[in-house]
Parts: structure tokens; C-alpha cells; sequence
């Protein structure tokens, strides 16, 4: 068991400690070794007093080094993995019991691997999965990588978005590089104009470099490829007549092909022109070109050329919104940049107070209240003002002071720490994060077990034998170290309070956080110590130690235990794997309350508890709160008439799943034509219509001339949920939402995947999911990083009104959106 608890304070250690340190720098190759097999080879540069661990280090301990395929059914593994470096192999103190195998600073580590790549036409990316570790603190990283498609060389995933920069690749063949040439010699342009009524006239002209030449669509099937237009099939337009063409055109005999060619020369443009009848001009005409072009040596293959053209070119804006080139994504919108600190309307800003720190203190200061009541601390007091007050040197109070004191020095000295090595985005992808809300649920479990009193999370015995030998010294540094004594012996039941502080603190992403929830622990833990060192009379007010002290800890447990179910709920709904919903979580939630009720009234007992006999007055009063508790959560169940939804409680808004992502409610349907022209169209919260994508909501919003409302939100946003359970669940609120806006709900911590993975142009950040690009599209147009976040705009994107953040009351929302609207009408009018 102690191995077990062991594992778990290493994982929570990691989970706090992703930082700024970068203990290890990482290289790689790439042998091309002939008939697609290469050789992956990565050199790890170690700083001294770090090490990584073995690929083959066992299971339970560090995370083992290891090669990772985004798609690893396009690659066949030919070789184990080889390993080189300072190898150490025996127990390590940072992971108590396990065997593991790790690599020190003072040689390079290198880690190879032989594979075959069984589909040269696309990049295959990867990632090195690794941790690093020196006697304080792991460090978990990734390092990407990339195998080029046949022809294009290997290009490391370390990229200058202003364009690519290979210096920092490492291949084993210089010819790889020098020879593998890129051609582009055809540069397209594709426009829409209109012509006449409903006649518009589509251009493709071609700008063609020296010496190379495009085939005309008029070209015979045995010569060169043709160029050709293909067309997307819709109802909304059609195409009139044969299309021209016109440029520099050389008809006659090819000796390339050994047949007679059209082709157009370098020294004009080739443009053809296509006539088309347009029904819905704001509808895009989609479909691709394909041509082919030849120098006099060579020929490229037959590249595609997509377009998207929207003949009104209001409609356009919003299919060019989002810019791509290659994967460079460039989401900056200059016109929502240039309005939204200075809106088009006069409506009254109103910001979110801003009263987080104060309440993570408060968080924390009545944490260490309830840690004072618990049976590791609770004895500790009389003994140790007692002993103050023997002291013949200094006044009781005195020693009470700088004892207090000490306490609080050590609490948020680890609070700075970890609020230093944590910045704003590591605590926001912490909060957000499967993986780490999934270990936050184990912890969570882990320090129910120890209070429910299954085994103790326990520091090592040394640590607090150094401390009392130091404390025996007296003077001020004794004192000191009798505070630190304390707060090592009484970790067993400090320790799940303070965890339980110090993750909530991380999956709110609150920066200072770590800092203001430890002050308030130790304020108050430290509180008593000076307060009865000052008034020693005042001890024999102090309640006797006894059962109540074990039932306290018990009912901890069971709060410790309803609360890790919260951030798997998280993980859920982040990663989509739609198990844990509303019907589900509210059922667990309202039996662990009710077999809280059942262990205050005496009928589940735990190891440590005695037969209860009969019921004081004070755990009766306890009792029967927990039971009228259990039954008010079960109101979560009833049906709201006008959403057809259930009604959330108000103590589990923000920790229940959203009401609608349930089992037994379906949603209710959407306009069918509107969810086929647009597949993010769907119910979110309280049945109202919304868009969970920025570029297809606009585009819908300047079909239908409306104003946008944006709401930037997470499925781990405590006030994103108490924003629709209590305000958006209003009857006229709700009727604005469903008719007078376009609702577009953006999700910052959705986990899944996009198609490509691209490099924000703005940020350099790597976009690999949905979350990811609606995080970037926030952070540049608005530059704000929190959730919840209203901006409504016009559908050309302008902000009507300053972006609003959360605050509660339904009157002041209403107040927000009424004048937006009235502001977009004047402006529209």
C-alpha cells in the first residue's frame, strides 16, 4: 500500500511540475537505408544531475522513453529499439520499489529505430515521448518529428512559420537534401465576377515561370494531361456555354510526347474563362483544376488546385477568414483586432469581478480549519503551547508568534514555488487536459481510501527525524524547525487537503493560485498555535480529542470522493468518450452523499471507527443535513417544461456534466436544410440553436442578416455551466438566443483531432485539435485566454460591444444583449 501511495504523490508531483526547465535537448537523424526503410536516430544532450529512463525500464515506474506514429499503420517496425549512453540500472528514491533502467548527463543518450514505410505519399509524423528527472522534480516532454513523402526529404517538426527553417534538421544525406527540388512553376489566380443579372464570369488565369508550359483543355487524350475544371455538383448554379481561352498558344508537334499538343507559352498569361448561372450568389462554387506543366526536359505530375468562390463577395469574407497556407494557419481577423477594444456601440462594459484570488484564499483558509479538527494536528496543540510557555527565555506568545509564523513561511514558500514554475498556459492546459484530469481523478480516489483509513500517505520518516534533531537546537531556527516538524508529521492529513486545494487551483488555471490558496491554509493552520500561545486559558475551552476527530476525516472522504468523479466528468466530455454523462454522474454524486448519510447515522463503519451506540446531538445535526442534502441533489432529475431538460442543481453547476449531454433527453431537432448546408449546426445547452464553428456560423449569420453572439467556452468551465444552467435558461434570454442572434459556442478544450495538424502564424503554437484553434482564434482577435467569454459581432466582424466575461444575474445579460441588438439594428438600418 505504501508503494501504491508512493506512485501517487510522484504523479501528483509530476502534474504540478510542468515548468520552464529543459533538462534534456534533443537531435535527431533520419538514414534513409534504401526500398523505404530508414533509421530513426535520436541524441539526447543530459544536464548534469538529470537522467531519462530506458525504454525498457518496468512498468509502475518512470515513463519509459519511447517512438511514437500519429499513424503507425503507415509504418512496420523492422528492429527493437537500441539504445545507448551512462546506463544505470537499480532502485531510484524518486520511484520507491521499482526497478528502473536510466541514462546520466554525462554522455549523450541515443535511441534508434528501424522502420519501413509502407506509404510514400504522405508526411508521417511522430513524436519521442520521454521524462527526465533530477532529485526534486520529473519532467515529462515530447519531441516531433517528420518523414517526408517520397521526394520532399526529411524536415524536422521544429519550424520558422515565416517559412519553413531546415538548419535545425539533422539528415544523415546531404544529397537527400540538395537534390530533392521542389517545382513550382505555375502560379494560379481564381476569381468571380459578375457579368450580367444572374450570369457571372469565372477566371483562372495562370502565371507561368520561363521555360515551362500548360496544356490546353482541348488536347488529345494520347498527348499530355489536359488541364480540365471539374465542378461540385449543387443546385444553387450551373454552367453556361464552353468555356475560352486565351494567352500565348503554340499548337503543333511535341517531341516529348511524340504528338500533336496545344500548349500555352510563358510570355502571356493563360486565363480561361467559364460563364456560370447563379441562383444564391452567397452560396460557394466549389470544385478543383488540374493541369500539368513541362519544360524541355521534364514534366510535374498532374496537380489539383481546389477553389471555393463565392460570387457575392460579402459571402466571401467569411470562407476567407481563415487563411491556410501549406500548415500555417492564420486565424488574425484585423477588423474584430481593430473594434474590440473600442466596440461600435456605447453599451456599458461590463467585466467579470474579479474576486478569484480572494476566494482560492478563502478556499484555502477554510481548508486549514478543517485540517486544525483532525486527529494528526488537532492533539498537537495543547502539547505545544505548553511547551512555549516553559520557555523561560521568551514570552508563550512570543514563540506562539514565530511558530505561526514558520508555518506560514513553509506553506507558501511551496506555494511561490509552484506558482513560478507553472505559468497562466501550463495551468490552463492542465485544467483542460485528459490525461491530467484523469490522474487528478486517481489522486482524488487515493486520498478518499487514506481518509476513509485503508493506509496513510505518509513523507519519509527521515525527513522528519532531520527536522525535530534541528528543532532540538532552540533559539529561532528550532522553532522554525518545529513548524516544519509538524508539517511533515501531519502530512497524512494534510496532504489530501492541500492536494485537493492545489488541484482544484490547477484545473481553475488560476496563476497565482498555488501562492493565495497555500497563505490561506497556513493562516489558519496557524492560527490556533499563536492565538492559545497569547491566551492559555483558552485551552481549556478546547474540545477533547476523540471519535469525532476519525468521523471528520471519514466525511472528507466522501466530499474527497464526489469531487474526483468532477474532473473525470472533464476528461469525458474533453476526449468526447460520452460514458460519464449528466443521468450518470448525478447518480453517482447522490450515492456517495447517501452512503455519507448512512455513515453518520452508524451503519457503515471504516477501520478505524468504533461501534456507534448512540447518536449526539452534533452528529445527529450532521446527519439529518446530509440526508435532506441527498435529497435535494435528487431535484436534479426533474424536467424544466420549456427547455426539456433537466433542472441543475446549483450546488453542482459547474461540476455535473451540462444538462443536455445526457442519456434519456435527446435534444431537439434542428432545421434539416440549415444542418446539411452546415454540419456544426446543433442544440447546445437549453435546447438553443448554436454553431460550434466560427467560419459556418458566420457565413450562416450573413445569410440571414443577424448579429453573432461568441461564446468562448469548456466543457471544464465552472462558470460557462452556471452561465447557462441560471441565465441562459431564462425565458426572454433564451428566446433572444434561439431568434435575434447566431449563436456560435467555440469549445477551447475540445481534444478532437484535426484532419492536419498546422502552426499557428501568429502564436507558433502547434494546432492538433478542435480546442487548440478555437484557443488560438480567441487569444489573437481578443486577447484573452478565459472562459466563459461573450463578444457579439456583426456578421462583416466588427465587435458591437465589449467582450463580456461572466457575472452572475440574469437582468444585467439581458441589459448586455438588448443593447447589442439595438446597436446592430440603428447600424444596420
Amino acid at each position: 500500500m505504501r508503494y501504491i501511495c508512493s506512485a501517487l504523490a510522484v504523479c501528483f508531483t509530476f502534474v504540478l511540475s510542468a515548468q520552464i526547465f529543459q533538462p534534456i535537448k534533443i537531435t535527431h537523424e533520419i538514414k534513409d537505408l534504401g526500398n523505404d526503410e530508414y533509421e530513426l536516430i535520436f541524441t539526447g544532450e543530459i544536464d548534469d544531475e538529470w537522467a531519462t529512463y530506458s525504454h525498457y525500464t518496468e512498468e509502475g515506474g518512470p515513463i519509459p522513453t519511447s517512438i511514437f506514429f500519429d499513424e503507425p499503420d503507415k509504418i512496420k517496425t523492422l528492429s527493437d529499439i537500441v539504445e545507448t549512453g551512462h546506463k544505470k540500472e537499480g532502485k531510484d528514491k524518486m520511484f520507491e520499489g521499482v526497478n528502473v533502467i536510466k541514462f546520466l548527463g554525462d554522455e549523450d543518450y541515443t535511441i534508434s529505430q528501424k522502420i519501413k514505410v509502407l506509404d510514400t505519399t504522405v508526411d508521417l509524423t511522430g513524436y519521442l515521448d520521454y521524462m527526465t528527472c533530477n532529485d526534486e522534480r520529473c519532467l515529462k516532454d515530447s519531441y516531433d518529428f517528420t518523414i517526408a513523402a517520397a521526394g520532399k526529404g526529411a524536415v524536422i517538426d521544429e519550424m520558422n512559420i515565416e517559412g519553413v527553417d531546415l538548419s535545425s534538421a539533422s539528415i544523415n544525406s546531404e544529397e537527400l537534401r540538395t537534390e530533392s527540388k521542389i517545382f513550382t512553376p505555375v502560379t494560379w489566380d481564381i476569381d468571380i465576377n459578375p457579368k450580367s443579372g444572374d450570369i457571372y464570369t469565372i477566371t483562372y488565369r495562370a502565371d507561368i515561370a520561363e521555360g515551362w508550359t500548360v496544356y490546353s483543355q482541348e488536347t488529345a487524350d494520347d498527348g499530355p494531361v489536359a488541364t480540365e475544371i471539374m465542378y461540385d455538383e449543387a443546385a444553387h448554379y450551373s454552367t453556361v456555354g464552353e468555356s475560352t481561352e486565351q494567352g500565348k498558344r503554340k499548337e503543333g508537334y511535341d517531341k516529348l510526347f511524340e504528338v500533336n499538343v496545344i500548349k500555352y507559352l510563358a510570355d502571356e498569361p493563360f486565363i480561361i474563362s467559364q460563364d456560370v448561372k447563379v441562383s444564391n450568389p452567397d452560396q460557394a462554387i466549389t470544385g478543383y483544376l488540374t493541369y500539368m506543366a513541362c519544360d524541355a526536359e521534364k514534366c510535374l505530375p498532374p496537380t489539383s488546385v481546389d477553389f471555393n468562390l463565392f460570387p457575392n463577395k460579402e459571402a466571401a469574407k467569411a470562407a476567407t477568414s481563415i487563411k491556410i497556407e501549406g500548415n500555417v494557419l492564420d486565424q488574425k481577423i484585423d477588423d474584430l483586432i481593430s473594434t474590440r477594444d473600442n466596440p461600435l456601440s456605447d453599451c456599458e462594459k461590463v467585466e467579470a469581478k474579479d474576486n478569484s484570488i480572494w476566494g482560492i484564499f478563502l478556499g484555502g483558509f477554510l481548508g486549514g480549519l478543517f485540517a486544525i479538527l483532525l486527529p494528526c494536528i488537532f492533539p498537537m496543540i495543547p502539547i505545544t503551547v505548553s511547551f512555549f510557555s516553559k520557555d523561560t527565555k521568551r514570552k508563550g506568545w512570543v514563540n506562539g508568534l514565530i511558530y505561526g509564523l514558520s508555518i506560514i513561511t513553509i506553506f507558501v514558500t511551496i506555494g511561490l514555488l509552484i506558482t513560478a514554475a507553472l505559468g497562466p498556459e501550463a495551468l490552463n492546459r492542465l485544467s483542460t487536459n485528459w490525461i491530467a484530469n484523469t490522474i487528478f481523478f486517481l489522486i482524488f480516489i487515493a486520498f478518499a481510501i487514506s481518509f476513509f483509513g485503508y493506509y496513510e500517505i505518509a513523507l519519509p520518516s527521515s525527513w522528519s527525524t532531520k527536522s525535530d534533531q534541528m528543532a532540538d537546537k532552540g533559539g529561532l531556527l528550532g522553532t522554525f524547525f518545529m513548524a516544519a516538524t509538524l508539517a511533515i508529521v501531519s502530512f497524512s492529513c494534510t496532504g489530501p487537503i492541500i492536494g485537493t486545494a492545489l488541484v482544484q487551483v490547477a484545473s481553475q488555471g488560476s496563476y497565482l493560485g498555488p501562492f493565495a490558496v497555500m497563505l490561506g491554509f497556513s493562516t489558519a493552520l496557524a492560527l490556533p498555535f499563536g492565538l492559545f500561545a497569547a491566551f492559555p486559558a483558552w485551552l481549556n475551552s478546547l474540545p477533547k480529542s476523540g471519535g469525532w476527530m476519525t468521523s471528520l476525516k471519514v466525511v472528507l472522504g466522501f466530499l474527497e470522493l464526489a469531487l474526483a468523479f468532477k474532473f473525470l466528468s472533464v476528461a469525458d466530455m474533453t476526449s468526447h468518450w460520452g460514458f460519464l454523462r449528466y443521468e450518470l454522474f448525478m447518480g453517482i454524486i447522490i450515492l456517495i452523499f447517501a452512503a455519507m448519510t448512512l455513515y453518520l447515522f452508524g451503519y457503515i463503519r471504516f477501520p478505524h471507527d468504533s461501534k456507534v451506540t448512540k447518536l449526539g446531538p452534533l452528529r445527529s445535526f450532521f446527519a439529518i443535513s446530509s440526508l435532506v442534502f441527498t435529497l435535494y441533489l435528487c431535484t436534479g432529475f426533474m424536467i424544466n417544461d420549456e427547455t426539456k431538460m433537466y433542472s441543475a442543481t446549483k450546488v453542482t453547476s459547474g461540476i455535473a456534466p451540462p444538462a443536455h449531454y445526457n442519456y434519456f433527453l435527446p435534444s431537439q431537432k434542428v432545421d434539416p436544410e440549415v444542418k446539411a448546408k452546415y454540419p456544426s449546426f446543433t442544440k447546445c445547452a437549453n435546447n438553443i440553436d448554436c454553431f460550434k464553428d466560427y467560419y459556418e456560423g458566420l457565413a450562416y449569420a450573413r445569410e440571414e442578416q443577424k448579429p453573432i453572439l461568441l461564446d468562448f467556452t469548456g466543457y471544464g468551465c465552472v462558470n460557462c455551466r452556471n452561465t447557462e444552467e441560471f441565465i441562459w435558461v431564462d425565458s426572454d434570454i433564451r428566446r433572444k438566443l434561439n431568434d435575434d442572434f447566431v449563436l456560435i459556442s467555440l469549445y477551447v478544450d475540445d481534444d478532437t483531432k484535426l484532419d492536419d495538424m498546422y502552426v499557428s502564424k501568429e502564436r507558433g503554437d502547434k494546432i492538433r485539435n478542435i480546442g487548440n484553434k478555437w484557443a488560438d482564434f480567441q487569444i489573437i482577435n481578443f486577447a484573452q485566454n478565459s472562459q466563459p467569454l461573450y463578444v457579439p459581432i456583426t456578421p462583416d466582424e466588427q465587435v458591437i460591444s465589449s467582450p463580456r466575461g461572466f457575472e452572475s444575474g440574469i437582468e444585467k445579460y439581458e441589459t448586455f444583449l438588448n443593447c447589442s441588438l439595438e446597436a446592430f439594428e440603428k447600424m444596420k438600418g
